[in-house]
């Protein structure tokens, strides 16, 4: 078992997000992601074009959409989303919740890393508004550089 270095633990929009294995560790490029998320936290609906994703619940009930279906998952639940297919999430629980995120090939942490700032403490960061047309137009340039592509809004 890693002990979780500082520089693993990034403020990602809205959340907390610790690399806790990071895709550089081993041979075959796994990386596993654990995301601490507020009450409505949404990511843009999107799609990877280069890996599969592995959603795992740890705590919280979320509300995943995957292509044009819903499903409601709570502590426990695993959920596979293929790559080229959209999906998205939203916290449904008043005390946030925590996920995992488990790929290979490493694009997604790299986006992770890239669009995010160094944690300050390990909480969630404090709450941002809306985002500018600037700041999503660049956050959908990253994610394009990635491999993965913003194709619908966050849900409601």
């Amino acid at each position: 078992m890693t002990k979780t270095a500082p520089e693993n633990q990034l403020w990602f929009q809205n959340s907390l997000v610790t690399i806790r294995v990071p895709a550089s560790q081993g041979q075959d490029g796994i990386s596993i992601l654990e995301h601490f998320v507020p009450y409505g936290f949404s990511p843009p609906l999107h799609l990877h074009r280069t890996e599969d994703e592995v959603f795992h619940v740890l705590e919280g009930e979320f509300r995943v959409r995957v292509q044009d279906q819903e499903h409601r998952l709570g502590a426990g639940a695993v959920m596979l989303t293929p790559k080229g297919v959209p999906h998205s999430y939203r916290v449904e629980s008043a005390k946030g919740g925590r996920c995992l995120s488990i790929t290979v090939r490493g694009d997604f942490e790299r986006f992770v890393r890239d669009v995010s700032r160094p944690a300050q403490r390990p909480e969630l960061p404090p709450p941002a508004g809306p985002p500018s047309a600037e700041t999503i137009q660049a956050f959908t340039a990253a994610a394009a550089k990635f491999g993965i592509e913003l194709v619908g809004p966050p849900l409601q």
